[in-house]
């Protein structure tokens, strides 16, 4: 190790190690958003219901599920029952129907007779549901009761041709939606409590629950009427005159202004060298070096060839040829004053990809200079 070399890594662990006695900044609280409270919470028991059926799509231009699909072939047959047509399984051929699962979701507060969106999924070997219209199919919930109908033209978003051994394909041509196309049969009975109301945050945390109990006692005029009962809880007594008016006061509540808070987060993919930061992530002083080294090696063959009316003979040589690159090496310091917005700016001008940034992030959290949860996905 010469003495250029071996001054870098003394530099680097004496910054290393004045990270773990710096504290972290304290974030300006102005530097949270103010947004409405009904736009992080939802009301305890208000909730969507979800919704699954099975179906045959009709229609496909040979697009569908072939004769292997024995599932479908059956479906179509006891369908065509249905219509006192009397076929068996092993005398339907067509390629113009396709098996599908169908989902949605039931939002609170319909009524018989609204419409809602459904997707459908093949179930089979159909190469595209382009064109194909989705006959009546029942929609269940968990407890086996029927709640809609769908049925309608199935709407892909894409095509997938094939032709001459070619194919050309965009998006994803087994799975489509139906806009409105199933119809409410059965309402979900909701009343919402006279006396009190549970609001629940989206994203817990201790300091937004106190913030939006502060702000409705503020609000409202009603000192008490709001009490965080824990990061994810707000529990709030509805106050005299509003008994009959239950619907006015929750109006009131989700148009509160409030201040959030959020925890300190980074979160990295590293299959795709994703990194998404919180704005209030800190970072203690730390030196990043960075650097790489490349090494080429390289294999030739050649035929030696001997002299006219010579004894040697003719033989097969081999060269070797090793290359070694060495990037110049970079060294960038981040100050305590400084947050992971500004270390992912340093790396960037010292050229390090996405992939290197989640690398050295990682090893800043296993320095303890990153202050903040770092979740690996």
């Amino acid at each position: 190790m010469n003495i250029k070399t071996s001054n870098i890594f003394l530099s680097l662990v004496i910054f290393l190690l004045l990270s773990l006695l710096i504290s972290p900044i304290t974030l300006s609280q102005n530097q949270n958003p103010i947004v409405k409270v009904g736009n992080i919470t939802r009301i305890q028991g208000v909730r969507d219901n979800q919704l699954i059926g099975y179906g045959i799509i009709m229609g496909l231009a040979g697009t569908g599920d072939s004769n292997r699909s024995q599932a479908t072939i059956q479906s179509v047959a006891n369908m065509m029952g249905e219509f006192s047509i009397n076929v068996t399984p092993d005398q339907i051929r067509s390629q113009n129907l396709a098996a599908v699962m169908i989902t949605a979701n039931l939002p609170p507060f319909v009524h018989s007779g609204d419409r809602i969106d459904v997707t459908v999924s093949s179930m089979g070997d159909a190469d595209s549901l382009q064109g194909g219209t989705l006959v009546m199919s029942p929609l269940k919930a968990a407890n086996g009761d029927i709640y809609a109908v769908a049925q309608g033209p199935v709407s892909i978003g894409g095509f997938n041709v094939q032709s001459g051994g070619s194919s050309a394909r965009k998006n994803h041509p087994t799975v489509g939606r139906i806009p409105n196309g199933a119809l409410v049969e059965k309402e979900i009975n909701f009343e919402l409590d006279k006396e009190r109301l549970n609001l629940l945050l989206q994203n817990p945390n201790f300091k937004t629950a106190n913030n939006i109990a502060e702000a409705l006692n503020n609000q409202l005029e009603h000192s008490n009427i709001a009490k965080a009962k824990d990061a994810g809880t707000i529990e709030i007594n509805i106050p005299d005159g509003y008994e009959d008016n239950v619907v006015d006061f929750i109006s009131k509540v989700n148009k509160t202004d409030v201040r959030t808070s959020m925890e300190a987060k980074v979160v990295i993919d590293e299959k795709t060298g994703t990194i998404v930061l919180s704005h209030n992530v800190r970072i203690s002083t730390v030196a990043v070096a960075h650097g790489n080294i490349s090494v080429t090696i390289k294999t030739t063959e050649d035929v030696s060839q001997p002299s006219s009316f010579s004894e040697g003979e003719t033989e097969k040589t081999t060269e070797t040829d090793i290359d070694v690159e060495e990037e110049e090496g970079k060294i960038v310091m981040i100050g305590s004053e400084n947050n992971i917005e500004d270390l992912v700016t340093a790396l960037n001008t010292i050229g390090a990809t996405p992939r290197d940034i989640v690398s050295i992030i990682q090893k800043i959290k296993s320095a303890g200079a990153l202050h903040g949860e770092l979740v690996l996905n």
